[in-house]
């Protein structure tokens, strides 16, 4: 009782130290899983040594990532992962190979680890952690764009590597036969494993889940869908691949079932929860007394290892085809060493591979490169921003991609080009063809180069933000250009590159962020559209009209918040800042008393403060006069 009471205080603690930490991350404008990991650091048994059950509350936050797999399987539709099979597959396999045969060279060169030891440590280094990747793009909103879906396919393959490495280790320094007998057996049980998935997938999870939600009852939903990952997940690791890429097949199995999106958020509190206590674990495997007395190597150590791994996995994205800035975010993304290195060292100490002293340099430098990567994905767009504005390396940034194929049948002058064809692009080319408006469709990736081939629609082949491949598109003989493309600094590129083409070219681009919209318009776009404003628009539209508004007037206020960039729709600035154009103390009140009570006065404050200059829905903006 006193022992199960201790693992309620030890979780308890746990959460709350997490939910302080990642408090003053967001205070600090800081992604607030670097606050889950050093709420773990203080509260750890190299800290404060609150946490006695270490190993229970480990166990416990396996739960996160498990479900933070989970809830990405079902978002990240199987049609999504055939788009990035390429890079997973080719990609992944030879930045593990090339990972693990450089660090055994040099390992040996130096004379400091015996062969064996230099391929277990470039085992470990291989592998990039998936849960925090994963976390910070989507803190950053970066999630829909083609770097974070290549490394994601690459994520994918390495955690599926974990199961062969983990089966090999015990046989590293056996004989040849030995050593291939048990790799043969680990590819047999993936390969088992994937026939298991796609059959459940197609008669099991249906059903399952169609019943669940027959008896209309939340509970119990919510427990089968528990039921179904956790059973996947422990079911892999009997089989001897990981938990987590076992909750990642089970997402991927209800990613294609028409209770996916109420699967997703039932389980995201869920996971949102685990997730803390998961980081919070990792850092309470950092040693803070270790890592100040070897500070230099341990930098040193950070430093080789991480631009080791941008120098292999950047050139690899290039290699497969993404532009420049997109293969750096990519090398960037996965320069850390991951999660599951801690279970590979640890292993790796048991059986002998390594020391102790090695084991602690291994943690601590796997530690710092997951402290170091938040800031790595956050800041990485905004630099590669930055160096856009320099016009040779903005030449540089876009050049990399040269057109590589323009179909035949693509119209000579008078024809609208369209950069970019996911859902936006493909409504866009759809509604154009319905008015019989000539097209042409720019894309570089090569799925998509064939849907179009297929469909006969006319089509270049190369990376829309290369002033090559917009020369090759006749911009200048153009007449308009949409641009519809997932990610920000490609959107940026694309449009100083049309502009600088044909300067009073018809531009519209759909805008990634808030944030991204005025931008646009500075850079020179004629229109820029945001989707959830847009759906605001729609919906109040809707809504008005059926509340008896003429037309008219619907139509003069939709036109109006479009002219005004969707400045009526945008949030107010945080409370505790006055703008200038506001006086304070606030004027007297117009009858000339100066004898209002103190609640009057902020009630006047806040009437000028709130939106200054901006009318109320019912009348027409300004800025449509």
């Amino acid at each position: 009782m006193q022992e199960d009471f201790r693992l309620i205080l030890d979780i308890a603690t746990v959460l709350a130290a997490a939910a302080a930490g990642g408090l003053l991350a967001a205070l600090l404008r800081q992604p607030v899983l670097l606050g889950y990991l050093l709420a773990g650091i203080l509260v750890g048994p190299t800290g404060l040594g609150w946490i006695k059950e270490v190993v229970q509350v480990e166990t416990l936050a396996q739960f996160g990532v498990t479900f933070l797999l989970f809830t990405l399987g079902v978002e990240f539709s199987l049609k999504e992962l055939r788009q990035v099979r390429g890079i997973a597959l080719g990609g992944g396999l030879l930045q593990i190979g090339l990972t693990i045969a450089v660090t055994a060279v040099l390992a040996m060169a130096s004379g400091w680890l015996t062969p064996v030891q230099g391929i277990f440590l470039g085992a470990v280094l291989s592998l990039s952690s998936t849960a925090v990747v994963l976390k910070s793009l989507t803190e950053t909103n970066q999630m829909g764009t083609p770097q974070a879906q290549a490394m994601l396919g690459i994520l994918i393959v390495q955690d599926l590597a974990v199961g062969l490495m983990l089966a090999v280790l015990p046989a590293l320094d056996a004989p040849l036969p030995e050593l291939a007998g048990s790799l043969a057996k680990s590819v047999a049980e993936i390969g088992l494993v994937a026939v298991g998935a796609v059959l459940g997938g197609i008669w099991l999870v249906p059903a399952l889940l169609r019943l669940l939600a027959q008896q209309e009852n939340k509970e119990v939903f919510l427990l089968g869908v528990i039921s179904l990952c956790v059973g996947i997940a422990l079911l892999t690791e009997r089989l001897g691949l990981s938990s987590e890429i076992g909750a990642f097949i089970a997402g991927l199995m209800i990613s294609e079932v028409e209770y996916a999106d109420q699967t997703l958020a039932y389980v995201e509190p869920l996971r949102d929860v685990f997730a803390a206590l998961f980081f919070a674990a990792i850092g309470m495997l950092i040693d803070p007394r270790f890592i100040a007395d070897h500070l230099t190597l341990i930098l040193g150590l950070v430093g080789l290892v991480m631009v080791g791994k941008f120098c292999l996995v950047a050139p690899l994205a290039g290699l497969f085809g993404y532009p420049l800035p997109a293969a750096v975010l990519v090398g960037l993304g996965l320069s850390q060493i991951g999660e599951f290195s801690f279970v590979l060292a640890s292993e790796g100490q048991a059986l002998g591979l390594v020391s102790r002293q090695l084991y602690l340099l291994i943690v601590s430098t796997t530690a710092v490169t997951l402290l170091v990567t938040p800031f790595l994905l956050k800041g990485a767009p905004g630099l590669l921003r930055k160096l856009q504005g320099i016009p040779f390396l903005s030449r540089w940034l876009a050049a990399d991609e040269r057109p590589r194929d323009l179909d035949a049948r693509a119209p000579q002058e008078g024809h609208v080009v369209v950069c970019g064809y996911g859902r936006v692009g493909q409504d866009v080319v759809r509604i154009l063809q319905a008015r019989r408006h000539p097209l042409l469709v720019v894309d570089s990736s090569e799925q998509v180069i064939q849907q179009l081939r297929s469909q006969g629609i006319p089509y270049l082949y190369g990376n829309a933000a290369s002033a090559l491949v917009l020369e090759k598109a006749r911009l200048n003989q153009a007449r308009a250009l949409v641009i519809a493309l997932p990610d920000c600094l490609s959107t940026r590129l694309c449009l100083k590159q049309a502009l600088e083409l044909a300067p009073h070219l018809e531009v519209v681009v759909r805008a990634t962020h808030e944030e991204d919209i005025e931008q646009l318009y500075q850079l020179g776009a004629r229109e820029v559209v945001h989707p959830e404003f847009e759906a605001s628009l729609g919906l109040c539209s809707h809504l008005l009209l059926q509340l008896g508004e003429p037309l008219e007037v619907v139509q003069q206020e939709i036109l109006a918040i479009r002219s005004s960039h969707y400045r009526n729709l945008r949030p107010l600035p945080p409370s505790c800042l006055i703008p200038t154009s506001v006086s304070w103390p606030p004027p007297p009140p117009a009858n000339g008393s100066h004898d209002a009570s103190p609640s009057e006065s902020v009630l006047a404050w806040w009437e000028q403060w709130r939106r200054p200059g901006q009318p109320e829905w019912a009348g027409i903006p300004s800025s449509a006069e």
